[in-house]
């Protein structure tokens, strides 16, 4: 059975996209992270992108805001060309949108979501038991959401921790990169009570899931 990383598919959005700007309504994200505002999911995050309908990359984003009547709210772009956003339900019910301005043609440039740990997360060094939260965190997650599209939603079946393509890894780590270059821990490995030591931080710590 092939392992994938999971990247939650593209988004369907209202958009209005003028140039090289887009309008996303707020709605349409707030859908998605208050999906993770519970305990059992508090160690993940959904982190927002438009990937490039031609190239295998990210479209490049400027700036992003979220804007209301009242109110601008910068939000911050990451190095990856992705970005999050608070869980406010008075944003909601104030009608917000998020104004992403883009480097590319937007009209090239579709909404994906991807599910993530925290940044606070990425570090050197791992504990069992902080692998195992980490993991656990990710089942919650699909267990919730399969128990509404048990027939759709894959299942975790792992860690994948993701670095820059310039960085190498330790030979005693090798056995476990994927063709990827990321390191894949199966649930396998993860019960076998061990901890993890890494000479650099990921970038990002995603789910390995089995459809």
């Amino acid at each position: 059975m092939k392992i994938i990383i999971f990247i939650i598919g593209h988004l369907i959005l209202s958009t209005y996209a003028t140039a090289d700007t887009l309008e996303v309504e707020y709605s349409s994200f707030y859908s998605h992270v208050k999906k993770l505002d519970d305990p059992d999911t508090d160690a993940l995050r959904f982190a927002f992108g438009f990937q490039h309908i031609a190239q295998k990359r990210l479209c490049h984003i400027i700036s992003a805001n979220i804007v209301t009547q009242k109110q601008t709210l910068p939000l911050t772009v990451e190095n990856n060309d992705r970005f999050t956003v608070p869980t406010d339900k008075i944003l909601k019910m104030a009608k917000a949108q998020v104004i992403i301005e883009l480097d590319d043609q937007a009209n090239r440039c579709d909404m994906s979501v991807q599910l993530e740990t925290l940044p606070s997360f990425l570090k050197t060094q791992y504990s069992h038991d902080e692998l195992l939260l980490l993991f656990n965190q990710y089942q919650a997650f699909f267990d919730e959401m399969g128990s509404f599209l048990a027939f759709m939603m894959p299942s975790a079946e792992g860690l994948s921790f993701h670095f820059d393509e310039e960085v190498g890894l330790p030979e005693s780590l090798q056995p476990l990169m994927n063709k990827e270059g990321a390191l894949a821990l199966s649930k396998t490995w993860l019960m076998q009570a061990k901890g993890l030591e890494l000479p650099y931080k990921p970038l990002r710590i995603t789910a390995i899931v089995e459809k």
